[in-house]
């Protein structure tokens, strides 16, 4: 145990933001660099090293919680280091992207604020960054098979990795001219700077995997054709569909999915561009969807200019408390205010879009809503409640369907889908076409970062099961587990 009294002692401490004036004038990191590093040992020590440690369990990837946590306290970062990399690929994603199950299950969180595990995560891989202590790790031997991953997203480099260091010979595959998916283009620069993945790439490089850009499987390569090329393959694509909302007056010029209008920000900032074509400069803009997503259209919004910023949720307001149908150890459903609703805009809960109305050249100029209430299980509107307001850019974040089958990948394989609309797949991820296996949200559904990485890494077992008779790899989840909830 780190410290015995850490956890009556210490208060809990979090990463320390930039001021909103500062930071809305850029795209760096929200938080002010190495402001952990002070204080965050002791906030290592009020991990209570749990007899029956539940951040496990609210952890898809079992992460060894309180052993890097002792270790944190010490100042041992080489050590802190090792321990987070035996259950995780990518730490410094899911330390800064994640929205930290582990911290919901944390036992302390019981009585207490929980130990600041997120935190304490991300500076222990920033520091082993910084002290040359991630290097790359190929492997002792060759097994002279062929793997070909579709997606980098972190469940396809999560694969990719283990696979490679198993000894096989992998081949991601992504459609855009950069690799990294939706941690690429889906994450505005403000939330992850795109550097934490390009040394990412860099050691996975140097450990033998092979990158190959700009190739959809599919639409530039027969998914057959590929499979017949190939000892095995890892579909890793994501579930990139974007739910729509098929209202009067969606095809007004200025609506567009998050997916559009994200990706673009961020090719301002890998310099592809010099301005978005999609801006919010000078706009009242609506956000349609309350979760992450729409938080990340928010913030973008606020850097490119703004008028104004509203942010629309079908759910009603979350309590800001765990309620009684949300116990401890669960993933409780609470309100949170993200680094982009602490630099202004209106939050609107418990509204439905009914239409929008555009100028002369089609451009849309207003949105239409009204309030619901939830009876009986069935969604209705309450007279009355109607009200516009102005819009000139609307995004459109209200999650994903599934996978993409418009490219022909799914028909092309002859791959069985679920109920959901998802990829099918078996215990070892294996789909119902030979040596094909499925990871990720083109399996799961949508879903979060940390699962993401857990599945590529079970999925890989699988594959090098296949491929070999017997693995050595760990697979911490199976295709059935689900997030600690109810």
């Amino acid at each position: 145990m780190a410290d015995p009294k850490g956890f009556l002692t210490t208060g809990r401490e979090v990463a320390q933001s930039r001021p909103v004036g500062d930071r809305v004038k850029d795209w760096n990191e929200v938080y002010v660099p190495k402001s952990l590093l002070p204080i965050i040992s002791k906030q290592a020590g009020r991990c209570m090293d749990c007899g029956i440690p539940f951040c496990h369990n609210g952890c898809p990837l079992g992460n060894l919680i309180p052993e890097w946590n002792d270790y944190a306290y010490r100042e041992d970062w080489r050590a802190a280091s090792e321990r987070l990399h035996a259950t995780n690929n990518f730490p410094e994603f899911t330390g800064r992207l994640c929205p930290a199950p582990c911290e919901s299950a944390c036992v302390l969180g019981i009585n207490q604020p929980a130990v600041t595990i997120k935190n304490v995560e991300v500076t222990i891989i920033d520091k082993a960054w910084d002290s040359g202590d991630v290097t790359p790790q190929p492997p002792e031997r060759l097994s002279g098979k062929t793997v070909a991953v579709i997606g980098s997203g972190p469940a396809g480099l999560a694969a990719a990795q283990q696979l490679t260091r198993a000894g096989h010979t992998v081949a991601v595959y992504e459609r855009a001219d950069r690799i990294g998916g939706l941690l690429r283009y889906g994450i505005p620069e403000f939330k992850m700077e795109k550097s934490h993945i390009n040394r990412r790439i860099e050691q996975m490089r140097a450990e033998g995997t092979k990158f190959r850009t700009e190739i959809e499987i599919g639409r530039d390569i027969d998914a057959a054709k590929l499979r017949r090329r190939y000892d095995a393959v890892v579909v890793a694509a994501g579930a990139t569909v974007s739910r729509d909302l098929p209202v009067p007056g969606r095809e007004l010029k200025g609506i567009h999915l998050a997916m559009e209008y994200l990706p673009l920000a961020n090719k301002v900032q890998e310099g592809d561009l010099t301005v978005s074509p999609i801006t919010a400069e000078g706009k009242h803009v609506v956000v349609i969807g309350g979760g992450d997503t729409g938080a990340d259209c928010v913030g973008t919004a606020h850097r490119q200019g703004a008028a104004s910023v509203t942010q629309l949720e079908i759910m009603p307001k979350p309590g800001e408390d765990r309620s009684p149908g949300q116990p401890w150890p669960t993933f409780p459903m609470l309100y949170k205010v993200t680094s982009a609703h602490e630099e202004g805009g209106e939050r609107v809960y418990s509204v439905s879009t009914t239409h929008f109305e555009g100028d002369e050249d089609g451009n849309v100029q207003s949105l239409h809503l009204v309030e619901v209430e939830f009876k009986d299980g069935k969604l209705e509107q309450k007279a009355g409640t109607e009200r516009v307001l102005p819009a000139q850019l609307v995004t459109l974040a209200m999650g994903f369907t599934g996978t993409d089958q418009a490219n022909g990948l799914v028909e092309q394989f002859g791959l069985n889908l679920d109920q959901r609309g998802n990829i099918a797949r078996d215990a070892d991820y294996a789909t119902n076409v030979d040596g094909v296996f499925v990871a990720g949200d083109a399996g799961r559904g949508q879903s979060l970062i940390v699962w993401a990485i857990a599945e590529g890494r079970s999925a890989a077992r699988g594959v090098d099961r296949y491929l070999t008779g017997v693995s050595a790899l760990p697979a911490p989840v199976k295709p059935t587990d689900r997030s600690l909830m109810v």
